[in-house]
């Protein structure tokens, strides 16, 4: 942390930006800088958190701000930002559907046989948390041959381009409300103030680039500090959405791209209902750039009170989650509509 109400001279500033760069490069002669494909390949889930809290989709800009920081992903994702808000704004992204995405990660907690089935993926969850000591001194043939392996051992039959989403097979069931299209334009909280009150899509804005342990936090303060809601997954995704923005000369809608996100949707039961219907599900959602399930999956605990307007439970108030969240977040990206607008909830 850095303060700057402080008296000093440019000299002293001078000497504390050499005394970092001498401690990154503080191998000497035996070492060799990191290259930038290398962070953003070998630390790939740092980089999805880098990309998610900075709210810019460049993994190599990324990789090169936690090379520049050090691994602090706080003032990696800082720098990012900076850089990002030096950029014009070209044209504002129509919403996203996240039914399109090509995945490479599906799972689903509250349903065994879900449509499509289950898609474990790249994860740690089944692994044994116990160090790798082969890792310390691992050859370079060796690491070029596990990815060799893996490619040659993969079926022939094709994947999917995509999956069903478990929320429709829900919603033909009767479990969830039905699904309803809003024409309320997103909350853009790069250009507008936080005048309270303010829409529900702010706090989901301002969740889309928070930082990934504070909302962790607010998660487990709300399951295990309030006790008001312990939700369950109904589809965690992982994979590459096609980014379709219109045609500049006929505005038909082109892929321009794909961006790596990951999507977490849970259900939870909620005391009370708006009519005297049959009782549904409350939904939770989160989005965010990247592979960073530690944000999405803690983000959606806070969601389904947002949208069913519960007060009781400070920590899941509008106000409240705009406001812990907004605590370090500044200036964000061009990606707003893609993590806030996608036609899921």
């Amino acid at each position: 942390m850095g303060y700057v109400a402080i008296k000093g001279g440019g000299r002293a500033i001078e000497g504390s930006h050499a005394a970092v760069e001498a401690l990154r490069t503080a191998e000497g002669e035996a070492g060799t800088p990191l290259s930038l494909s290398t962070i953003e390949h070998q630390l790939r889930l740092l980089t999805s958190r880098v990309v998610s809290e900075g709210g810019l989709y460049h993994p190599r800009l990324a990789a090169l701000a936690i090379k520049q920081m050090q691994g602090d992903t706080l003032e990696a994702a800082f720098a990012l930002r900076a850089y990002r808000s030096t950029k014009p704004r070209l044209l504002e992204m129509p919403v996203q559907d996240t039914a399109n995405m090509r995945l490479v990660r599906r799972i689903s907690s509250a349903f065994k046989d879900i449509p499509g089935g289950q898609m474990l993926g790249p994860t740690y969850d089944y692994a044994l948390r116990l160090m790798r000591m082969d890792l310390a001194d691992e050859s370079p043939q060796a690491f070029r041959s596990v990815a060799k392996r893996f490619r040659q051992a993969q079926p022939e039959a094709d994947l999917p381009n995509s999956f069903p989403k478990v929320l429709d097979a829900l919603r033909s069931d009767g479990l969830l409300p039905p699904l309803t299209q809003h024409a309320v334009e997103a909350f853009d909280i790069t250009r507008e103030p936080l005048v309270f009150p303010v829409p529900r899509s702010a706090a989901l804005a301002t969740m889309a680039r928070a930082e990934t342990g504070s909302l962790l936090a607010i998660a487990y303060s709300n399951m295990r500090g309030y006790g008001d809601v312990h939700p369950t997954i109904a589809e965690l995704r992982v994979g590459y959405l096609p980014v379709m923005l219109p045609h500049p000369v006929t505005g038909e809608l082109i892929e321009a791209g794909e961006v790596l996100m990951t999507e977490c949707e849970v259900v939870a039961m909620y005391e009370g209902s708006d009519n005297d219907g049959p009782p549904v599900f409350t939904l939770g959602y989160g989005a965010c750039f990247g592979h960073n399930e530690v944000k999405a999956s803690p983000w959606r605990f806070s969601t389904g009170h947002c949208k069913k307007g519960c007060v009781t439970v400070p920590v899941t108030r509008l106000k409240t989650l705009s406001l812990y969240c907004c605590t370090w977040t500044a200036s964000t990206p061009w990606a707003l509509p893609a993590t806030t607008r996608c036609r899921t909830t």
